[in-house]
């Protein structure tokens, strides 16, 4: 069962080093204050917890200066018997996470309210100017029409097999009924 939002409040005082705990109840705030979701705060906590949990006691946010201390925590969530690569998705979501809280650690934290840019204005801090991982998995298929031409696109994330369902269904071949029938 996941988490609830105040669980992973309360998880905060847990994180081995004092200095990260004040830092990350200050994000949680922020987050609060600027009205995302419970679920979005819930879940950008709960990386930046199991973060802070693996760099341990001896080292502060503010000691980060190397994108290696980010991608040695990332490379963690690799799963090498996962020959779809489906721990891709995991990796850039933490990623993406761990990025939103630099933004906003280099951006925002400790200064006026005056001197505060909007987020969109936000430098992203060196050491967290990682790429994305790419994934070769087969995703949706998308139907695009231009007049009477018809043109489907696959994209990355979606098997083989749905794909070929949509388009046997888009020409008539497969309708719902015979679909619940193959099951």
């Amino acid at each position: 069962m996941p988490a609830k939002l105040t669980t992973t409040i309360n998880k905060i005082s847990s994180v081995p080093n004092p200095t990260n705990s004040v830092i990350i109840r200050e994000f949680s705030e922020y987050m609060t204050e600027n009205g995302s979701s419970e679920h979005h705060q819930n879940n950008n906590l709960k990386a930046l917890l199991a973060f802070a949990h693996f760099i341990g006691p001896h080292v502060t946010f503010y000691d980060m200066q190397k994108k290696e201390q980010i991608t040695t925590f990332l490379d963690t969530k690799i799963n090498r018997e996962d020959n779809e690569k489906k721990w891709i998705t995991t990796w850039n979501n933490y990623l993406t996470r761990l990025k939103l809280f630099f933004r906003w650690f280099y951006n925002m934290r400790g200064k006026d309210s005056e001197a505060l840019a909007p987020q969109s204005d936000w430098e992203t801090p060196t050491f967290a100017r990682i790429k994305e991982r790419k994934t070769k998995r087969i995703s949706h298929t998308r139907k695009r029409s231009y007049g009477n031409v018809t043109k489907f696109y696959l994209f990355s994330n979606m098997n083989h097999i749905n794909a070929i369902r949509q388009l046997l269904r888009f020409f008539g071949i497969l309708t719902q009924e015979t679909t619940k029938s193959l099951y």
